[in-house]
């Protein structure tokens, strides 16, 4: 019988079945040939594979794993045998700007921040935004001696062996200070990416999809003699820890680190003024296709080193600099289905499943569809979007990447709409568990209440629970999880039970070796990857709980706030939403408002729940937060309030100096506040600190007070 008759005689779970194999196989496949450099399979079995799988998803669309399909992934994944690096100066993303107004707003919250006015020169540097993998090199009496990637900003893996392989990379840096730490991006010209996979298929090889997994794949394998073998470049632009400043400005930091060796983009430019940024930014975006590599927007990042250390950085991002990214690339499709997705907070979100399509150099075959309005053609406020065009299954649909990352649909094009497409309707059900599905008055989403019985948002709570802001543990990612939760044998149905599964079942080891994926050696390193991650800071716990509105942002705040598991949870457990000393302590938490307070207040009064986080935390040493400043800073752990006008800084810019030196900044004033700064027109606030006799200074004694910190 011919494959493709084969295919089309399959039911849906023989062709479920065959494509959880298929994965697996070319999985094992894969990690042989990219990182261990030892194929398991030849080039032409391997191949023969590939596209049997990929034609069975044509045939059953809805059946493609979304995880580990072997049509979506190009390599290995990252290997868990690197050693971990954790960063003495955490790396950092950078906010994005997607619009002219959007710079424009950049630039007024860099002078609203320092307070300086429209006709106060304020200079920044444009550079290229690299298409490639970030990268962390630290040289020690201008020696070479580690490179690391930025992983997840405060930890990456140890990749020095094959950093040492690229030419960019200096073995010493003539003239650097007794501790740099250059950051730069990774990437592989389009000619030798090209060169690569000509190369790769003479031989009878699988060629990357683009540069930038190409040049990811290769600094992350295990030999570095492979890394050697492929043609990386490296671009420095920043800088982490350092014992000596190395300039004054942004760009004499950058050509001072061209003196020591480093390449630097050559495009990097100086602007003094908005209509010079956007004019750098058109420039580049012009030369895009004839750079010879890949980049994906322009950076623009404030150039007096002096305005960049006060205006410091948010949790996640600097204040200091932003990416414009280039306009979204667009491709048309079918649209061949719409899936319901439930989340971890009960929302259900529809999915596109697309006829596969190329955008930006990907592969595209799912796209959000972000809620039940947006299907039916409006937007948050009801006002029309896209003309008031509704979204059905078989539109020909027009597809962008936003922010070269997530899929969306833009647009229909309805002189291509079958005769027979029905509008789509939202279920007012869950599809994982029957129970109703409400949407609250002002809320755009529709949430499942089955809440703990709901199998999906148990599973999506458990991926949120290992993700790699929470717990990340090594082996234990989202296919593991839908695993381990499917199986009665090994169950795991909550993150307490994580942490027994090896005391509460003694052939736990021997069973998981029965499993895809899994061998004596794995099951061992997943154990030990589990006890490694029994003592974990406070902040990851409280993101891991996956409690609604509070991200890992908010996560940060409260634990700087509460210092101590103990603390957090015992305060937390005896608010009471909109009254009393422990709710207004919760409210007063900088960036923490009312509908995140209720959500987390609500959580820990919640039976069930509480027992959940209960059980898992008795696994658990929680580490308190520990804030890094030094043991002598005059505000650390003091709750300082500021209230009224200050005349030497804006308010803003007071809280981030405050924060630094280990303060907590209150929006309110209570019996536990230590420090109000008072300035002009200060009112109740200062009434209130008086009453309570809490100490009262003016801006003058503030600055005095932090003067030599």
């Amino acid at each position: 019988m011919a494959v493709e008759e084969e295919i089309r005689n399959m039911d849906e779970a023989t062709a479920s079945a065959e494509l959880k194999r298929l994965a697996a196989v070319l999985a094992s496949a894969n990690r042989a040939y990219h990182s261990d450099d030892a194929p398991e399979i030849t080039d032409a079995e391997y191949d023969a594979l590939w596209r049997r799988n990929k034609a069975i998803e044509d045939a059953f669309p809805r059946l493609k794993r979304p995880d580990d399909s072997p049509s979506d992934l190009v390599g290995a994944p990252v290997s868990e045998t690197f050693a971990k690096v954790r960063h003495s100066v955490r790396m950092l993303s950078l906010a994005n700007a997607f619009s002219e107004e959007d710079v424009r707003d950049f630039d007024e919250t860099v002078r609203r921040y320092l307070g300086l006015g429209d006709e106060t020169p304020v200079s920044y540097t444009c550079e290229p935004k690299i298409d490639g993998l970030s990268l962390s090199l630290r040289y020690e009496k201008g020696q070479f001696v580690q490179a690391a990637t930025r992983g997840d900003g405060d930890t990456g893996e140890n990749v020095t062996a094959n950093a040492m392989t690229i030419g960019d990379i200096p073995y010493v840096a003539e003239g650097a200070p007794d501790v740099l730490e250059v950051r730069g991006e990774v990437y592989m010209s389009h000619s030798d990416f090209e060169q690569l996979n000509a190369r790769a298929a003479e031989e009878g090889g699988r060629t990357f999809a683009n540069p930038r997994n190409a040049a990811a794949g290769s600094l992350r394998q295990l030999d570095p003699e492979v890394t050697k073998s492929r043609p990386l470049r490296f671009f420095a632009y920043a800088w982490g820890e350092v014992t000596e400043a190395l300039a004054t400005t942004q760009f004499e930091a950058l050509q001072r680190l061209s003196d020591m060796g480093f390449a630097t983009n050559p495009l990097t430019a100086i602007c003094n003024s908005l209509e010079d940024m956007l004019a750098s930014y058109a420039g580049i975006e012009a030369q895009r296709s004839t750079l010879g590599y890949d980049i994906d927007g322009v950076v623009y990042k404030v150039d007096d080193l002096g305005l960049q250390r006060r205006l410091g950085f948010r949790t996640s991002t600097p204040r200091w600099a932003v990416s414009h990214k280039f306009p979204a690339e667009l491709a048309w499709t079918r649209l061949q289905a719409i899936d319901i997705q439930v989340g971890r907070t009960g929302a259900l979100s529809p999915v596109a499943r697309l006829a596969p399509v190329t955008v930006g150099g990907v592969v595209v075959s799912n796209a959000t569809l972000h809620n039940e309005d947006y299907v039916s053609g409006l937007d948050a406020n009801g006002n029309p979007i896209r003309d008031g065009k509704d979204i059905r299954v078989g539109d020909w649909v027009q597809i962008y990447r936003a922010g070269d990352v997530i899929p969306k649909v833009a647009d229909v094009d309805l002189s291509q709409r079958p005769e027979d497409a029905k509008r789509f309707e939202f279920p007012c059900v869950c599809p994982e568990c029957g129970s109703e599905a409400v949407r609250e008055e002002g809320d755009a989403v529709r949430r499942c209440t089955g809440g703990i019985i709901c199998p999906a948002q148990a599973v999506e709570r458990l991926k949120h629970f290992v993700s790699r802001a929470a717990f990340d543990i090594e082996g234990l990612g989202a296919k593991q999880i839908e695993m381990f939760y499917r199986d009665e044998s090994l169950e795991i149905r909550e993150p307490a039970d994580i942490f027994t599964l090896a005391t509460r079942d003694a052939e736990a080891a021997s069973k998981l070796q029965d499993r895809d994926g899994f061998g004596e050696k794995s099951v061992k390193n997943l154990f030990q990857a589990i006890d490694e991650k029994r003592r974990i800071p406070l902040n990851r716990v409280i993101f891991s709980l996956g409690i609604r509105h509070v991200g890992e942002s908010a996560s940060r705040l409260l634990a700087t706030h509460y210092g101590t598991w103990e603390n957090f949870e015992k305060q937390v457990s005896a608010a009471t939403v909109g009254e009393g000393q422990e709710w207004e302590d919760l409210v007063s938490v900088d960036g923490v408002g009312q509908v995140m307070a209720t959500s987390l207040v609500t959580a820990f009064h919640q039976e069930a729940e509480r027992a959940s986080i209960d059980r898992l935390v008795s696994h658990l040493d929680v580490q308190d937060m520990v804030l890094e400043v030094g043991a002598d800073s005059p505000v650390a752990g003091k709750t300082v309030v500021f209230t009224g006008t200050l005349e030497r800084m804006t308010r803003a810019e007071a809280k981030a100096r405050a924060e630094a030196l280990g303060a907590k900044v209150s929006g309110s004033v209570s019996a536990r506040t230590d420090l109000v700064v008072a300035g002009p027109g200060a009112g109740s606030k200062a009434r209130k600190a008086q009453e309570l006799g809490v100490e009262v200074i003016d801006e003058s004694a503030w600055m005095d007070l932090i003067a030599d910190e």
